[in-house]
């Protein structure tokens, strides 16, 4: 009695020692019952930061570790106000099932949390137990959620749970609260470690250990869906490898009304000598059970009701094992109207061509959101598929929102010997089964593909195209993306929408022609959707717009690459029609185009397609030209020289047709104009006869015999002896004085005076619709537009074009040779 008031007092020394060190700290008491297999550590923890030190203190003095085993009982202190910062506490309880009966049931927090000391702390079970037997954790509600190794929980608290094979410790994964996972069999022992920080209060373990026979197999991890969710789970040690030749099941229980879909998210697969690794279903209800799968294979999905999932390792290869791993996602919803409905989108007598239907890029939300899947054959379901050419497909969808989905199209057109190439025009349209899938098209591309300085492209629409500009945007339900796909060349052409005044678009060589839609309504106007694409001759321009202007409203053009500026050495021209009785005002919508330049000279060409008339102007150095008046169709050309970076080539203009008039001044001027001239036409007239009657009065008429003269009947000259373009009858440029009144030139000696005149030279290439072409310089060699050998493009004439031209006044310096030029000759020689 009086060695136990001692001991007493002694204690009571000690308390009142603790507080002397630390005024206001709190003293711990941790008695651990004798025969419990339960060992207390307490041990410091990782410092997030550099802090003072901080020491427990106990009757042994300062310690930095304290351990208290089964029977003993220990009183303890900290001299720091925040010894969670510096410490934690480990309660490990070992449970031998070998040698006696194991405690089955709930499983207590020992001691309780109430008398454990503010800090971290983790309580470890470690059940050992034989091969035949199994055991079995059960989770009460919230149930366990799994997640990555390292990864933390949200309210803190976190479950390892471990197994073993023989000596090995196997891990089976890092569970939080607030999931599906409700039990976890294992056999040959378990290890369970619960952490819980240090403000948490905690004072329940949450699971239940229960006896059952031997599983054969690894563990078994049962997951609990009672309504809509998702669950994401991972194979044992994962990331690191699967336990070689090792099975591993999970159980899904799911309500009959619901349908699960299983997705693989990441995998690797080992080196096996031996069997092969796989996962396998039992499907309740299937008459293949089990359903096997490859790990690369697409999944099921669509499945009603409970499901198991195995995965099974192999006999791993000694030398180069590799690593067998899987992370997998369940996602379990309502079914939906589309998921029992079949499409069939048959691509059999389709060729070079793909669809896929995939998720629409969204934002991450931390709320559930049921999945969206495209099964194909209704079982084997993926975020997303890919169809191809050459098959008929059947497809369903399981997927709560449809608008969450769209599909993408690719379409590979191309001739790459020219010789047998179709002559018949090729129709760009969405197959009519991709049109009737209960997902939005987003992207149909065509790559139209054609021989290289063979062959050109001609785009002809069902409907003329508006150019998007950001004047006058497009506002329909779809538009078209053109752009070259020539290697190392960054040619936009624009986006086109119906309802313009582009008549057709030919481009020089390979594009591709994208089909983009806006909204869901391009169903119901896909029947006026239309694009056709013919092969025709070369020709060097990079692009030619052919446009027919409507009467009703401006129609804005603007050069490819608006953005990032015209290619350097790049030459686009706009064919321009105007009809008869009316008048066409060109206007540019800016004084400068911006340009340049390092190398070269950038040129712009106006040409009356009628008179070939011409205007050049240097994009350079000169003003863009005021608005100008064209009563017939005419030519813009614009060829690019190299620029400076930043400093490209752009151009924006509209055109506007107006009835042509005739204004009443011009009419006045006219008539008096007209009665001017016939006065002076009439007294010229008299003077002459008057002059001439004065010059016959003065003798009597002499007749003289002149034996130059021939004195045959002059024969009926046979009509049209020389065809008008085989002549030069109608090249001209000005009609000189010496034309007409050549006769007054002659000297003494009967030859002509040769007056100091500068005409234009005849143009002595092809004639045709061809874009006017930029001056040349120097001893480029000269190309022709078209090839000679090749028919020109089948389109009908939209220009009142005639067979007129002028040469190009040698005037300037340009390093893009287009068409030929011959230097001008001295007159008369």
């Amino acid at each position: 009695m009086a060695g136990q008031t001692r001991g007493a007092t002694i204690a009571l020394l000690g308390i009142l020692l603790l507080g002397a060190v630390r005024p206001g700290a709190e003293a711990s008491e941790i008695a651990v019952p004798h025969g419990s297999g339960i060992t207390v550590l307490i041990k410091p923890g990782t410092p997030t930061l550099p802090v003072k030190p901080c020491y427990i203190i106990s009757t042994k003095g300062h310690l930095t570790t304290l351990t208290i085993k089964s029977g003993e009982k220990a009183v303890f202190s900290f001299n720091c106000r925040d010894p969670e910062k510096h410490f934690v506490i480990e309660i490990q309880k070992n449970i031998d099932c070998m040698s006696g009966p194991c405690p089955f049931g709930e499983v207590q927090l020992q001691p309780s949390t109430s008398v454990l000391p503010a800090v971290n702390r983790t309580f470890i079970w470690d059940v050992k137990a034989h091969k035949s037997i199994g055991l079995e954790l059960q989770f009460s509600v919230p149930r366990l959620r799994q997640v990555g190794p390292g990864a933390s929980c949200p309210d803190g608290v976190t479950y390892n749970i471990s197994g073993r094979i023989d000596a090995t410790v196997v891990r089976i994964g890092t569970f939080c609260s607030n999931g599906t996972v409700s039990r976890i069999k294992m056999q040959e022992g378990v290890k369970m470690a619960l952490h819980l920080p240090w403000f948490h209060k905690r004072n329940v373990s949450g699971f239940s250990i229960a006896n059952r026979s031997s599983i054969k197999r690894l563990c078994i991890i049962e997951s609990v869906f009672e309504g809509e969710g998702s669950a994401t789970l991972m194979s044992a040690n994962y990331p690191d490898g699967f336990p070689e030749d090792e099975l591993m099941t999970w159980q899904f229980v799911v309500p009959r009304h619901l349908r699960a879909s299983v997705s693989f998210l990441h995998f690797n697969v080992s080196n096996c000598e031996k069997k092969e690794e796989r996962v396998e279903y039992y499907i309740p209800g299937s008459t293949t059970n089990p359903e096997v799968f490859k790990l690369g294979d697409k999944q099921p999905g669509n499945m009603a009701g409970n499901f198991n999932l195995s995965l099974q390792g192999c006999d791993q290869d000694a030398q180069n094992p590799g690593i067998l791993r899987l992370q997998f996602q369940v996602l379990v919803q309502h079914p939906q109207n589309e998921s029992n409905k079949i499409y069939v989108v048959d691509l059999s007598n389709e060729q070079a061509m793909s669809l896929t239907i995939e998720p629409r890029p969204v934002k991450f939300s931390r709320k559930f959101v049921p999945g969206c899947f495209v099964c194909l054959e209704s079982r084997t379901c993926s975020t997303n598929l890919t169809l191809t050419s050459g098959s008929k497909h059947k497809i369903s969808f399981l997927c709560d929102d449809l608008t969450r989905l769209w599909a993408n199209a690719e379409k590979t057109i191309s001739c790459m010997d020219h010789r047998y190439c179709p002559r018949r025009p090729y129709s760009l349209q969405v197959p009519r089964d991709i049109l009737q899938l209960p997902v939005q098209l987003h992207d149909f591309s065509w790559k139209l593909l054609v021989p290289k300085d063979r062959l050109s492209l001609a785009l002809v629409p069902a409907q003329k195209l508006q150019q998007h500009t950001p004047e006058k945007v497009c506002n329909t339900s779809y538009s078209y993306l053109v752009a070259s796909t020539v290697p190392g060349q960054d040619l936009y052409f624009g986006s086109f929408c119906p309802g313009g005044s582009i008549q057709h678009i030919q481009v020089k060589q390979n594009v591709s022609v994208t089909l983009r839609t806006f909204t869901p309504s391009f169903q119901q106007e896909a029947s006026r959707q239309g694009l056709t694409v013919s092969f025709i001759p070369y020709f060097k321009e990079e692009g030619v717009f052919t446009v027919t202007p409507d009467t009703k409203s401006k129609v804005y053009l603007r050069s490819p690459n608006w953005d990032r500026g015209l290619p350097s050495l790049t030459s686009v021209s706009w064919n321009i029609s105007v009809p008869s009785g009316q008048v066409a005002c060109l206007t540019f919508l800016k004084e400068r185009t911006g340009v340049v330049c390092q190398t070269g000279r950038a040129f712009m060409i106006i040409q009356e397609q009628r008179t070939k008339a011409e205007e050049i102007f240097s994009l350079e150095d000169e003003v863009l030209p005021k608005p100008s008046f064209h009563h017939h169709s005419f030519w813009v050309n614009i060829s690019n020289c190299s620029p400076v970076s930043g400093k490209q080539l752009d151009l924006f203009f509209w055109v506007l047709l107006t009835p042509r008039t005739m204004d009443l001044t011009v009419i006045i001027t006219a008539i008096v104009g007209g009665g001017a001239l016939l006065l002076f036409a009439l007294g010229l007239i008299i003077c002459f006869v008057r002059k001439k009657k004065k010059k016959t009065s003065k003798g009597p008429s002499v007749g003289i015999y002149n034996g130059n003269i021939n004195t045959q009947m002059p024969m009926q000259p046979k009509k049209f002896q020389k065809g008008r373009k085989d002549s030069d009858s109608h090249v001209y440029a000005v009609i000189d004085d010496t034309m007409v009144y050549g006769h007054l030139l002659q000297d003494s000696n009967g030859s002509f005076l040769q007056p100091e005149v500068d005409t234009y030279r005849p143009f002595q290439g092809p004639t045709g619709d061809c874009p006017p072409s930029p001056p040349l310089t120097g001893s480029r060699a000269p190309t022709a537009k078209l090839t000679v050998d090749e028919p020109p493009p089948s389109f009908p004439a939209e220009s009142e074009s005639e067979p007129y031209t002028f040469s190009h006044p040698n005037n300037g310096n340009t390093d893009i040779p287009l068409l030929d030029t011959h230097e001008p000759t001295e007159p008369g020689e």
